[in-house]
């Protein structure tokens, strides 16, 4: 008889062959899946997120406060750091390997093999029989990519939140700022509020023109609710309801926006017959924790992880690197090919005093020689190929003060995590 750490291996094999079919866009798929399987997303209220930057904050703000309120929460979010178990949670906990391998079976069963669907097809219809099945009161929807056809668009939720847009996969979404917002614009649905945190005038009309369209109430930051910073706390001036002195688990000035985004649609659902108590939203507020992102993991000597990768995220990276008191910056470095390279490197490379370009075990990861004749760093750095070889190093040139942090993408963090933290975050070698 197989072990069920046997049967789980089987299963992330079959699912992650599934990848060969790439990324494609279309509901139809995931719809013929969940029809299959009796439509399990029919009963569930949702909450979706979409936007270039800060969907898994937000997310994750959420999900902690719901807890804190005493409900069942799914959240389902990618891509995963470490382990393929992190996308789907129920009250903070990853789904069992046993799930895994039952839903994995159940989507073998019911696929139409000469029309297979994409990975991201396959457990998008598997989150939904899985929260079904465990009979949670709400789930906050993570898009994988864009919005309108996104296979998580298949849901009508209580309210959608779209964080930001900035460019981002344009190959898929589109050559432009307003194409890629089109496609994120694809989760707002008649007669259901949006909130977004889009500031950029031309999106901003454009979200309006819909929402007034389809008779769906929009609610803006700075326009509709507010959020200031003042001595390491945090004040919500909000839509009908203020949150005053809000001490936040996750750390970094680009948090603000996202707690604010978080405690608008706080409101919604409070709106909505949620019953969420001031205490609960303090306390949900201070427990929110989302691992790889402004994520310090050791202290001696101090690394701080963080997943930027793409312009925007490694600007407000910057931004937060300001509120931290250290000596030398030792960054160490790995990034996708498929990003914008360069511009990602010039925001950031200049603040380390000394730089370690290496990668991520991952196919799409640019090889360290051609990621430093991207950007040339002024002073000192080294090559070092091997990631875990690249944090010794990195912490081998330490001294008493210094800061390592660790980014340029989440593949990068996620193995990092499994080399600094192995007990907690064991690297899932399939």
């Amino acid at each position: 008889m197989k072990s069920i750490d046997y049967e789980y291996k089987d299963a992330l094999r079959f699912l992650y062959s599934l990848q060969k079919y790439g990324i494609k866009f279309g509901l139809s798929k995931t719809e013929n899946l969940l029809k299959a399987m009796g439509n399990p997303e029919k009963g569930l209220k949702f909450v979706h997120i979409a936007g270039t930057n800060g969907k898994g904050s937000v997310a994750a703000y959420l999900n902690s406060v719901l807890q804190e309120a005493g409900y069942r929460v799914g959240l389902y979010t990618s891509p995963h750091l470490v382990s393929f178990q992190e996308r789907m949670k129920i009250c903070s906990r990853a789904i069992s390997r046993q799930d895994v391998v039952r839903l994995t079976n159940e989507i073998k069963k019911i696929m139409i093999k000469k029309e297979p669907p994409t990975f991201f097809e396959a457990i998008t219809a598997m989150a939904f029989k899985y929260f079904a099945d465990m009979r949670v009161d709400i789930v906050i929807l993570e898009t994988g990519m864009g919005g309108r056809l996104d296979a998580t668009n298949v849901i009508t939720p209580e309210f959608s939140i779209i964080t930001n847009i900035s460019l981002e996969h344009q190959e898929f979404l589109g050559s432009t700022l307003l194409d890629i917002a089109r496609e994120k614009a694809g989760i707002i649905k008649p007669y259901l509020p949006l909130i977004t945190g889009v500031t950029q005038s031309e999106v901003v009309t454009l979200f309006e023109d819909i929402c007034n369209r389809i008779n769906s109430d929009i609610y803006r930051i700075y326009k509709d609710f507010q959020m200031e910073y003042k001595g390491g706390l945090y004040n919500y001036y909000g839509i009908k309801k203020d949150y005053l002195a809000l001490k936040s688990g996750l750390c970094g000035r680009f948090q603000k926006n996202n707690l604010a985004l978080s405690l608008a649609g706080v409101e919604i659902l409070n709106d909505k017959g949620f019953k969420i108590s001031d205490d609960a939203v303090k306390k949900g507020i201070s427990h929110a924790f989302w691992p790889g992102r402004m994520h310090f993991i050791s202290d001696n000597p101090r690394i701080l992880l963080d997943g930027a990768h793409n312009v925007d995220a490694m600007l407000s990276l910057k931004n937060s690197l300001k509120d931290l008191e250290f000596k030398r910056l030792i960054l160490v470095i790995g990034v996708l090919g498929d990003k914008d390279v360069k511009n990602i490197l010039k925001i950031i490379v200049p603040e380390a005093d000394f730089i370690i370009y290496t990668r991520p075990v991952y196919f799409r990861a640019l090889e360290p020689d051609e990621l430093k004749n991207q950007y040339s760093p002024q002073g000192e750095y080294l090559i070092v190929p091997n990631l875990k070889e690249a944090i010794y190093v990195a912490r081998e040139k330490a001294k008493e003060g210094d800061l390592i942090l660790i980014t340029g993408s989440l593949f990068t963090v996620g193995e990092a995590l499994s080399i600094i933290d192995p007990e907690n975050y064991p690297l899932e070698e399939i």
